[in-house]
């Protein structure tokens, strides 16, 4: 892999982030709720102002994002999203292996979910160990047991 870093996100990757977001998420909310941009910048207002998010950067480019959070037990992957233009290179596997290896040195299972018309990201997620462990009419939940040593 190329020179992938992470780096916590400032108050002024807002917009970054939801240029992301939206390059890579909105057709798959399109099929499921239908984009309406003005809830989507509220929410993303709200999410930006509450959560940790990272910025992930590919040779010194700003290309991604992801939030997680921690309970005792697990890891959480709240959202991960990379530039339309710069999925298939690995990014993205690369980032979820610096999430699990995390996890796995706290002896946590990192979990998520997935929208079920995102057919691209349940692949990548099963190529890395999830499995699917529950399941609503939009979403399936996923979870990678911590590995032992």
């Amino acid at each position: 892999m190329e020179a992938l870093s992470i780096r916590k996100a400032r108050t002024g990757d807002s917009e970054f982030v939801f240029t992301v977001k939206e390059a890579a998420y909105r057709e798959y909310v399109e099929q499921v709720w239908g984009w309406d941009d003005n809830y989507q910048s509220e929410r993303h207002n709200r999410e930006f102002a509450s959560h940790d998010f990272h910025i992930i950067q590919f040779n010194g480019t700003d290309v991604g994002f992801f939030i997680t959070s921690s309970t005792p037990d697990t890891l959480k992957v709240n959202q991960i999203f990379i530039l339309p233009e710069y999925q298939g290179r690995g990014i993205g596997s690369a980032c979820m292996t610096c999430i699990i290896d995390s996890a796995n040195l706290e002896g946590k299972s990192v979990v998520l979910q997935v929208l079920k018309v995102n057919t691209r990201g349940i692949d990548l997620y099963r190529r890395l160990g999830f499995t699917i462990v529950g399941e609503d009419s939009i979403y399936f939940q996923m979870e990678k047991s911590p590995e032992l040593s």
